[in-house]
């Protein structure tokens, strides 16, 4: 299993800054990649037999954190994705949270946060996640998927 976790005002894509996100919702984005994911099982890729993705979104970050946590350790759990939004560049919950996991966290975000205004440079929750994925779009979602499954 995958856990896909989205972070704060994710559940507006689609209409929420276009030029930025795209014009996908979440809905559109979780149902491309259950179809990318369920295709590559139905043409016999051993990586990807039995992975199941659940997704996630709160706009709440006690939520989120509960979220990893209860993830995290959850039996069977191959890793997560998250994209944090806003919380990536200041939530030390968050971070924490990620840093305690025993299971690899790869972050997404779908705009290249360094492209954009000064304060979504840093990120706080990258240092203690697997890896970044930056301004690629919702095939940044599909690459964290199959780095965890390699």
């Amino acid at each position: 299993m995958i856990t896909i976790i989205n972070g704060p005002n994710l559940n507006l894509l689609g209409t929420r800054e276009p030029d930025i996100y795209g014009h996908d919702t979440l809905d559109d984005i979780n149902a491309w990649l259950t179809k990318r994911f369920e295709g590559a099982r139905s043409f016999g890729d051993s990586a990807f037999d039995g992975v199941l993705l659940e997704f996630f979104q709160s706009n709440c970050e006690g939520e989120i954190i509960d979220k990893l946590q209860e993830a995290g350790f959850k039996p069977g759990m191959r890793g997560i994705v998250i994209n944090p939004g806003a919380y990536a560049h200041y939530s030390i919950a968050i971070r924490d949270a990620i840093a305690a996991l025993p299971v690899p966290v790869i972050e997404v975000h779908l705009s290249n946060i360094h492209s954009r205004e000064d304060f979504r440079h840093r990120s706080v929750t990258a240092p203690v996640c697997r890896g970044i994925i930056s301004g690629l779009g919702k095939e940044g979602y599909a690459l964290a998927i199959e780095s965890l499954l390699k």
